[in-house]
């Protein structure tokens, strides 16, 4: 969705942005079930204590490349951007967004000096990439997901395409 508003809808101009509100406004909301009803509050600060998955991969991946930015709290210090508490990204249990943003990274251009997450995507495997997901939206988010390595296998499909 970044991407998304640095490349268009920053370009709105005021009547089309007050345009595009008043259609959303006039959309029925729609619930989906499966996401939470409330986010989940920051982590602990220490790696030990939280919620976790059965498979330590997640945790010993992320461990080096994610902590630096995101703490083990899921509070980022460098960036509002990076802060994963709150996110809908780590409150959706099927952790879509979380493996194609490690999967891709972000590309952020606003506001200026943004800061970006790399890609991680040729760095890892399908299956350490699903246990990175699975180990952030149990942490970080309501749910924790099931994403498999084949579900991850699919994404990169989809994100070279």
């Amino acid at each position: 969705m970044g991407e998304a508003v640095d490349h268009s809808f920053s370009k709105l101009t005021p009547e089309d942005v007050h345009a595009v509100v008043a259609y959303l406004r006039s959309v029925p909301a729609i619930c989906f079930p499966d996401l939470p009803a409330t986010l989940a509050p920051p982590a602990p600060a220490s790696h030990r204590q939280g919620d976790g998955t059965p498979d330590p991969r997640g945790k010993m991946v992320s461990r080096a490349p994610a902590v630096s930015c995101h703490d083990w709290t899921g509070e980022s210090s460098i960036s509002p951007f990076a802060t994963l508490t709150g996110a809908w990204a780590v409150n959706d249990p099927g952790a879509t967004n979380v493996a194609q943003i490690v999967i891709s990274g972000t590309k952020r251009h606003t506001p200026k000096d943004a800061i970006s997450m790399p890609a991680f995507g040729d760095a890892y495997s399908d299956a350490e990439i699903a246990a990175v997901a699975n180990y952030v939206t149990s942490r970080f988010g309501s749910k924790g997901s099931q994403l498999t390595a084949q579900d991850v296998a699919e994404l990169r499909k989809q994100t070279s395409e």
